[in-house]
Formats: C-alpha cells, structure tokens, sequence
C-alpha cells in the first residue's frame, strides 16, 4: 500500500505518529516539538521497520519552512524590534559570533574542513522562535520587558540567518562545496553582488507593491463574506510569492514567505490572516519536524557521544555564558540577563534549515546534520528544565556573590531623575506607570492640560527617549519601592498604573500607598474577576477595557437619541399639560 501511494501513506504516518509523540511530550512537560522529531527518527531510515518516502517527506517540508516563516513574518512587528534595538541588534549579532567560533572550533577540532565548520557552527548559533515563544508563555514572561528583549534578540537572528541562506548558494565553491563555478563564470565578487542585488530588487518590490497589493486583496476578498476564500487568499500568497521570489529573482524560499507575511501584517485584517492560517501553519510545520527527523541517524549516539555531549554543552553552557555577559556589559540587571540566557539555550528550526542547505551543497557532512539534531532534541528537552532554574539560581547567586549583588543593583543613568529636574515634577504631579499605547495617550491628554507628570517605565530604551523629549522619566520596575521613590511619590498627587501587567498592579499599588497614604491611585484590569477583586480591596479607582467601552458607546448612543433626563421629564409634563 506504501509503494502505491507514497503520499498518503508519509502524511498519515507522519501525522499519527507525530499526534502520538507529541502528546506524551506534552504530558512530560517536554515542547512537543521533540514529540514530533521522535515521530521523524522513528518512520525515518535511521530505524527498523517502516520507512516513508523521504523525498516526499522533504517537499512537504519545504512547504512548512515556507508557512513557517510566513507566519514569522506575519508577527514581525518592526516597532517592537526598535524598542529594544540597541541591546538585541548588537547582542545577538555578536553572540551568533561567538557561538559560531565555538562550533567551527569544535569542528576543526574533529578535522571538518572550512564550510563544513562554518555551517556547522552558524547551525549551532540560532536559537528557535517556536520554542522560545512556548518557554516565555509558559512561564509568563513574554509580556515583560525581559521577554521583548528575548524576542528582539530571536528576531535579529531570524533576519541574520535568512541573509546567511541567501548567500550560501554563491559561497559554496569558496567553502568547499561541490558547486564550483564553470570555466568562464563571473567572479566571485559579481555573483555576490548580483545576488544582493537580486534581494534588493525583491524586497523593494514586496516593500512598494507588495503592501498595497496584498492588503487590497485581502479587503477585496473579506467583501465577499466567504471564509475559504480568505484562508485561500492568505495561504496563495505565501506559498506563491515563496515560489516566484526563488525562480525570478533567485530568493530562498524562507526569505519570500517570511517579507509575504511582513507585507500582509500590514493589512488591518493581519490578525485575522493569522488566525485563519494558523492550523495550516501548524500541520506543515509538524510535518517539517517530521521530515527533520526523518534525516536524523540514532547511531550517532552510540558511535559519538562525546561529540554529541560537546554539541550539547556550546549550545546550552557556551551560547548562555556568551549571551549573558553581552546583556551584563551592556549595563542590564542580572534576571534580564539569566532570560536572555535561558532564551538561547536550544536550537531549532533555522538550525535544521541551515543544516540541510549545507548538505544540499555538499558542504555538511551526514554526520553534521546528526549531530545538529541530536543537539536540538536534547536542549529543546532540556530548555524547560533551564527556565524553571532562573529563579532559584538568581537566588543562590545574589545571597553567596557581593558582584552579583552590585550587577543587579548597579547605577543607572536613568533610574532616578535628573538634578535639574523643574520643581513641579517633584510636588503635586501625577506619576504615570507604562508608556505603551494606553500611557502615550494618558500622557497627551496631561500634555494638552499643562499637568506635570512624571513616567515610570521598564523600557530603559524608551525612557531615554522620552528624556531626548524633554519628558521626566524614570527606568525601572514600578513594584520596586526605590524606582517610586526617584519618582517622588511620597509628594505626588496621583498614581496612574496604565501598565499591562496583571500581578505587578497590585504590589505598585500597595508600595505606593505605603509611600504616600493620601495618593490616589488609578489603574487599569485586564478581566472582569481581576476587576470586581481590585474595587472589592478598594485599592484604587479601576477601569476595565471591556466595560468602560461598553459605556463610552453607551454614551454615545443614549446623547444622539435620547434627551437627557430633565428635559424628558420637562417635555413629558408639557405634554401632559398641553392635553
């Protein structure tokens, strides 16, 4: 039955066993990604028994790494990368530096020549989106401050490593490969340049056309009232701009799916393009990893295991201790620096991405993509573990290391107010807690008003641009008791919590009563429960997104048809009495 419909018989196997292995990931707390890798290893000729089509297996996955970064590009927002640019641009740019040195170290090492070390070692430097975005939900950091950095970080690798596919192809003669340019071909230099100028040429096409094509196509679409035809008009593009970006213009397929979805994002209908793509998402991706485990040989661990145990300790001991100290150099307390760390602790889907174009090019040996595997399913296992130790090393470290204690509570320029600061933002002011979407326009309307206020931010970036502005601001943690201090709460007249972060409202609001017994206090609830709870503690006066919309349209409405009640009543008697 296999030899009649290869096909069919890969897809169910693939995702029967994937379903299988990824639910007892799942209950092992383990990401179910390794889940599906398993599932790969299993129906792939590296074992006994069944074998699937591999070369099915791998045109299927090429359609998962083109959803994949679809999906990547439709979450890319360009906003939240520049938030928190000046750590993660320069961080993760030197950290996949150092990661790779390590790798092609450990390579050389072993006696790989020069590509195959270079591609190993970038392989080794690539930290995955996917698992990291499951890490930072699960321990529900993704929200704060250390989990945009973490994302930042993550997002300049992704763009990092799109440029490395990109020039890979033209490179592989240099690097060993067996792609060695024929008699007469154009000089290294030119294809270099014609390939860059080929992605230029695309991306600014996409830039221009594409964000006025897609979204109007999208709108167009949604006209029509029908659900398949928008799910079609978001997967046709990613998969067809993806096909025509590799043989028009000689783009990757990852880099054209990933700027369809940057394009798309731009639609006002983006999240709801997510939402409809997502189970497609979803099930090529599983078949990616299927297909990634397919290529996996399990002997390595017999026949290698102290390679395999190097591979395993730069990824998770190297990369970490790397990342950790650029984000201590670069001035940032010790917990972001331990997240950060955490964060790059494992290797995912790039890596694999990687590992199989150096192989396509003959630079990556078959036991470099093994290597790269069993490192992948080992940390990705372990990368939970490594997160749950954050805390309990933080600990440990800041009660037996008087460095560790002066890393975390180390001068910052911009944690407490300048001495020039005006008299009127020390007394009477109002201190405004978050500076996102809400903050900004509680600001603006402060502004308008002439009321002194002064911002509190977790955003060290953000609130040295606000101080560029000329606004008072402090950098900090607003449950911290000192960070309210440098915003002289103890003189303040109003405290404003416009902060998106459920369980910190509760302990800034009773830090500051604490400070100052007479402030008033206005904050801001996520959910209904969180609301009624806060009013029934009387901490402050509390808004709740959903019901104060509820009265603003209200409003609006009952002022447009209703008289006001006085002159109801005013109107009812006249009538009465004309009668």
């Amino acid at each position: 039955m296999e030899h009649t419909f290869p096909l069919i018989t890969t897809i169910a196997a693939g995702f029967g066993l994937a379903l299988i292995f990824g639910f007892i990931a799942e209950r092992l707390k383990t990401p179910a990604l390794v889940g599906y890798l398993l599932a790969g290893i299993i129906i792939g000729p590296g074992t006994p028994g069944f074998v699937a089509d591999v070369e099915i297996a791998s045109q299927l996955s090429e359609i998962g790494v083109m959803l994949l970064m679809f999906g990547v590009g439709l979450h890319f927002s360009l906003d939240d990368l520049l938030s928190v640019k000046r750590i993660a641009l320069p961080g993760a740019v030197v950290q996949m530096g150092l990661a790779t040195v390590l790798g092609m170290g450990l390579a050389w090492w072993w006696g790989w020549n020069l590509g195959a070390a270079l591609i190993f070692g970038l392989s080794l430097s690539c930290a995955s989106t996917v698992v990291l975005l499951k890490a930072l939900e699960a321990n529900g950091v993704l929200d704060t401050m250390n989990g945009r950095i973490a994302v930042g970080w993550l997002v300049v690798e992704d763009l990092a490593t799109v440029l490395v596919l990109v020039l890979l192809p033209p490179l592989a003669g240099v690097l060993g490969g067996t792609v060695v340019p024929a008699e007469g071909a154009a000089p290294l230099w030119r294809t270099i340049g014609q390939t860059l100028l080929q992605i230029s040429a695309f991306i600014a096409l996409m830039l221009i056309a594409g964000r006025r094509v897609l979204p109007w196509l999208l709108w167009q679409v949604t006209r029509t009232g029908s659900r398949e035809l928008f799910t079609l008009a978001v997967i046709a593009p990613a998969i067809g701009i993806a096909y025509l970006a590799a043989q028009l213009f000689g783009v990757s397929f990852a880099l054209g799916a990933f700027f369809a979805g940057m394009v798309m994002r731009e639609s006002e209908f983006s999240h709801r393009a997510a939402e409809e793509s997502l189970p497609l998402r979803d099930a090529f991706a599983v078949l990616f990893f299927v297909a990634v485990g397919m290529l996996f040989d399990p002997a390595v661990l017999m026949q290698q295991p102290f390679h395999l145990l190097g591979v395993v300790a730069i990824i998770i001991v190297g990369k970490s201790i790397a990342a950790m100290v650029l984000v201590l150099a670069m001035r940032y307390p010790l917990n972001t620096a331990l997240t950060v760390a955490a964060s790059l602790a494992q290797i995912g889907e790039f890596s694999f991405i990687l590992a199989g174009l150096g192989m396509s090019l003959d630079l990556l040996p078959a036991e470099g993509l093994s290597l790269i595997l069993g490192g992948a399913l080992i940390s990705i296992a372990l990368n939970p573990l490594v997160f749950a130790a954050i805390a309990p090393i933080r600990r440990w470290v800041l009660q037996h290391s008087e460095l560790a204690r002066r890393l975390e509570r180390r001068e910052d320029p911009f944690a407490e107010l300048p001495m020039s600061t005006d008299r009127k933002y020390l007394e009477g002011q109002v201190v405004l807690v978050g500076h996102g979407r809400v903050g900004r326009r509680i600001a603006s309307a402060l502004i308008e008003r002439g009321i002194p206020y002064v911002v509190v931010e977790h955003n060290r970036e953000q609130v040295e641009d606000l101080r560029k502005k000329g606004v008072a601001a402090v950098s900090g943690n607003a449950a911290d008791p000192a960070v309210l201090i440098q915003a002289h709460i103890a003189d303040a007249a109003m405290l404003v919590i416009a902060t998106p972060d459920p369980i910190g409202v509760r302990k800034m609001a009773e830090t500051a009563r604490a400070l100052n017994p007479n402030i008033e206090i206005v904050l801001r609830s996520h959910s209904e429960d969180e609301s009624q709870l806060l009013r029934k503690d009387a901490v402050g006066t509390v808004f709740f997104g959903e019901e104060e919309l509820a009265k603003g349209m209200m409003h609006h409405v009952l002022q447009r048809f209703a008289p006001p009640p006085a002159a109801s009543a005013h109107g009812h008697g006249a009538g009465s009495e004309h009668a």
